[in-house]
C-alpha cells in the first residue's frame, strides 16, 4: 500500500487510489465537476488541480492521476489556487449566471464552489454562448446553456443505466449534450441525471418552479413502488410532498432511485379518499366515521369468525398487525397478502426470500433469472446484476426475451426447462464460487414452479458455507413483512374465496381480483379510489406511506423505517388508528391507544421487527411435492406497465405521461417557452 504527504499528513492509501483519494483520507477537501465515485474517470473538468512531487512543476488533475509511494501533495499552494481560480473563470465564460430563477439554486455544486475557489469578478465582457434546449422526455427538464459539459449524465447512462441515448455532438466550445435524436430516454433509471448534474442544465421536469431547498421540510422515508425498499428523502411543504430524492444505502439502492420512486408523489394529492363512503342501494354515498362503523358494526354481528383481511403491497407492517389483532379477537385468522393469486408455501420465509441480499448479488459470478423481469420488477437489483455482467458473471434466462441492458443467455419461454437444464447452464454454474438463482412471481404462479426451482438448489450448488444464491424477487413493499406476521393462507387467494368469509378488510388490496368474493361485505381501508375502493361496500379512508410512521421489510429482509412527512387529507386518519377505533365499536378493543404503544406490542410479538437491518431466515425449505411442469408451460411476467402498478402511480400525471410516451410511443406536443 503506498504512502504519500498530503499537506505534510502521511497517510497510507490502497494500491490502484488515485490523488484525489489520497487527498480526502488525509481530510481535504478537493473541489470536482465531472468526478463521481460511482462512474468511470473523465479528468475533463480540471477543478481538481493539485501539485503533486516528484512530478511535472504545474498542477494536475488529481481525480486521474494514480498515488504511488513518495508522493508529496500539495493542495492549497498558490499555483494550484491560482489555477483552480482560472478554471472557474472559463467555466463562467459563457454560464448564464441564471441563479435566481435556476431550479438548482441552493442546491448546486457550480455555486457553492464558484464562491469558494473562484475569484471574485469575471474580466469577460464578451457575449456568452447560447445553447438551444434539447428534450429528453417527461421527467428530465434542460436549460444546456448552463451545461458545463462534465459528461456525468452521459457516463451514467451507459454505464448505470445500460441505455446508451445521453452524448455529445460537436467539439470544443460548441460541445452539446443531448438524447439520441432528441427523443425521450428510454431509461427508468434517467431522473438520476438530475441528481448527477452538477449545475442547472438538468432538472425534474414536474418540481421545476415549485419550490426552493430552504421552504422544504426533509424527512426520511422508505419507497414502496417495489421490493427493494429504497432509501428515500420525503421534501414537504406545509401539508403537500413536493419532490422524493434518494438517500445513501450502500446496502440497498446505493445512490439511485428509479423515476416511479421519484415521481409517482405528484399523485398523492389526486383522486385521493378523504371522506368515509358507505354504500347504500347499490350506490356509494358520503357517511360519518360513526355511519361507517355501524354498517361495519351491523355485518360483524352475523359474520361471527367468518372474517378475512387481504393486504396490498404498500401497507406499513403497523396496519396489519393492527388489522391481525383485530381479526384474531373476533376468532379469525384469515390473513393473505399475495392479493395477485400467488401461492407458493411460505411456511419457511428463507425458501421465498433474496437470500444473497441486494449488495451481495453484484459479486455473483453466474445467474439465473427464472421467470423475472429484474429490469421492471426491481430496477436497482437489476443494477447489481449488470455490475456482475461487468465483473465477469454470465446471465442465463428463463422467460419472454426483453432488454435488461447487459449480455443475456435466453433459454426459451418453457418453464419445464427447470426440470432439465442446457448443459450450457450446468456447466457454467459447476465451476461457479458464487452461483445464485432469482426466481420471479412468473415462476411462482406456474403449479410446480416452486418445487421445481427448489430442486435446482442441491444440483446448482446454491447453497453453501457464506453463500445462499437461492432467491425469491418479491414486487411488493408489504410482500416480506406480511410474510412474517403470517399473511399466508395455505392454497393463497383461490383457498381464502373457498373459505367464502362473509366480512372481507381489504388493505389498500388494488391489484386483487374480487369476483370470487362477491358476496362477501367489502371494507376498504386505503388512500386512494382505485380498483379496491370501487368494490367496497364500505370504505374508510387511510394514510399514505409519506403521511405516517411505518416499518417496512424489503425482498431481502431488511428492516427499515420511514417517517411521517405530511398529514392525510380531509377527514383520513392513520390505519393502525381506524381498527384502534373499529375495534371498541365492535365491543373488541385493541390492547393499545397509541402507536407507540402498538409498535411496543409488536415488538414484544415478533422482536425480529424491533431493529433496523437485515433478518436473518434460517434455510428450512419446505419438502414440497415434486410436480411434472407440463412441455410448454409459459411465463408471463407479472408486471406489463413499469410506471403504472400502483394506484398512487396511477394516480400520477407524470408517471401517466411516462407510460403514455415511453412504452407506448404516444407523442406530446411541448408548449414553447
Amino acid at each position: 500500500m503506498p504512502k504519500v504527504k498530503v499537506d505534510g499528513i502521511e497517510v497510507e492509501v490502497p494500491a490502484g487510489a488515485t490523488v484525489m483519494q489520497a487527498c480526502e483520507a488525509a481530510g481535504k477537501e478537493i473541489p470536482r465537476f465531472c468526478y463521481h465515485e460511482r462512474l468511470s474517470i473523465a479528468g475533463n473538468c480540471r477543478m481538481c488541480l493539485v501539485e503533486v512531487k516528484p512530478g511535472p512543476p504545474k498542477p494536475q488533475a488529481s481525480c486521474a492521476l494514480p498515488a504511488s509511494d513518495g508522493q508529496e501533495i500539495t493542495t492549497m499552494s498558490p499555483a494550484v489556487k491560482k489555477a483552480r481560480e482560472g478554471v472557474m473563470e472559463f467555466l463562467l465564460i459563457n454560464h448564464p449566471l441564471d441563479c435566481p430563477i435556476c431550479d438548482q439554486g441552493g442546491e448546486c455544486d457550480l455555486q457553492d464552489q464558484a464562491v469558494a475557489y473562484g475569484r471574485g469578478h469575471s474580466r469577460f465582457d464578451e457575449n456568452k454562448r447560447a445553447v438551444s434546449e434539447k428534450y429528453m422526455g417527461p421527467v428530465v427538464k434542460t436549460f444546456m446553456t448552463r451545461c458545463i459539459q462534465c459528461t456525468r449524465c452521459v457516463r451514467f447512462a451507459e454505464e448505470v443505466a445500460g441505455v446508451e441515448e445521453i452524448g455529445a455532438l460537436y467539439r470544443g466550445e460548441n460541445m452539446q449534450i443531448t438524447s439520441y435524436l432528441e427523443g425521450a430516454v428510454t431509461s427508468e433509471l434517467s431522473g438520476n441525471v438530475v441528481d448527477l448534474c452538477p449545475v442547472g442544465a438538468l432538472v425534474s421536469k414536474p418540481y421545476s418552479f415549485e419550490a426552493r431547498p430552504w421552504e422544504l421540510s426533509k424527512v426520511p422515508g422508505i419507497d414502496v413502488s417495489d421490493g427493494v425498499g429504497t432509501n428515500i428523502r420525503i421534501d414537504s411543504r406545509l401539508r403537500e410532498v413536493m419532490r422524493v430524492v434518494p438517500r445513501i444505502n450502500e446496502d440497498v439502492n446505493e445512490e439511485w432511485a428509479h423515476d416511479k420512486t421519484r415521481h409517482m408523489v405528484d399523485g398523492l394529492l389526486r383522486n385521493r379518499l378523504d371522506r368515509p363512503w358507505v354504500r347504500k342501494d347499490g350506490k356509494l354515498q358520503a357517511a360519518s366515521w360513526e355511519e361507517a362503523f355501524e354498517a361495519i358494526a351491523k355485518v360483524a354481528k352475523k359474520a361471527g369468525d367468518s372474517v378475512a383481511a387481504i393486504a396490498g403491497d404498500l401497507v406499513d407492517v403497523e396496519t396489519m398487525y393492527a388489522a391481525k389483532k383485530l381479526l384474531q379477537s373476533l376468532g379469525s385468522d384469515l390473513l393473505e397478502g399475495r392479493q395477485t393469486g400467488l401461492a407458493y408455501d411460505a411456511t419457511s420465509i428463507a425458501a421465498v426470500n433474496f437470500n444473497t441480499t441486494i449488495g451481495g448479488l453484484e459479486t455473483a459470478d453466474a445467474i439465473l433469472l427464472v421467470g423475472t423481469n429484474p429490469r421492471w420488477e426491481a430496477s436497482l437489483v437489476n443494477t447489481r446484476i449488470r455490475k456482475a455482467v461487468k465483473k465477469g458473471a454470465k446471465v442465463f434466462a428463463i422467460g419472454p426475451e426483453v432488454d435488461l441492458t447487459y449480455p443475456v443467455e435466453w433459454l426459451g419461454n418453457d418453464l419445464s426447462m427447470l426440470q432439465k437444464l442446457p448443459a450450457a447452464v450446468a456447466d457454467a454454474f459447476k465451476g461457479a464460487e458464487r452461483p445464485a438463482m432469482i426466481v420471479g412471481g412468473a415462476a411462482l404462479k406456474v403449479p410446480g414452479g416452486q418445487a421445481a426451482s427448489l430442486a435446482l438448489v442441491g444440483s446448482l450448488n446454491l447453497v453453501r458455507d457464506g453463500w445462499n444464491g437461492y432467491n425469491v424477487l418479491h414486487t411488493a413493499a408489504a410482500r416480506t413483512g406480511g410474510l412474517m406476521l403470517g399473511y399466508a393462507q395455505q392454497g393463497g387467494m383461490a383457498a381464502l374465496a373457498e373459505k367464502a368469509p362473509k366480512l372481507l378488510f381489504l388493505l389498500g388490496a388494488d391489484e386483487a381480483d374480487l369476483a370470487p368474493f362477491s358476496k362477501s361485505f367489502k371494507v376498504y381501508v386505503g388512500h386512494h379510489g382505485d380498483r379496491g375502493a370501487h368494490a367496497a361496500d364500505v370504505i374508510l379512508p387511510g394514510a399514505a406511506y409519506t403521511e405516517k410512521h411505518g416499518i417496512y421489510v424489503n425482498l431481502e429482509g431488511r428492516v427499515q423505517y420511514s417517517e411521517k412527512a405530511t398529514f392525510p387529507p380531509g377527514d383520513a386518519r392513520e390505519d393502525w388508528s381506524i381498527f384502534r377505533a373499529l375495534s371498541a365499536v365492535l365491543g373488541k378493543s385493541l390492547p393499545f391507544d397509541t402507536f407507540g404503544a402498538l409498535r411496543q406490542a409488536l415488538f414484544a410479538e415478533y422482536p425480529a421487527f424491533a431493529e433496523v437491518g437485515l433478518v436473518r431466515f434460517d434455510w428450512a425449505p419446505p419438502a414440497l411435492k415434486a410436480e411434472t411442469i407440463g412441455q410448454g408451460a409459459e411465463v408471463a411476467y407479472p408486471i406489463k406497465d413499469f410506471y403504472l402498478t400502483n394506484p398512487i402511480a396511477r394516480s400520477s400525471p407524470t408517471l401517466r405521461r411516462c407510460s403514455a410516451e415511453i412504452l407506448h410511443g404516444e407523442s406530446f406536443a411541448e408548449a414553447a417557452e
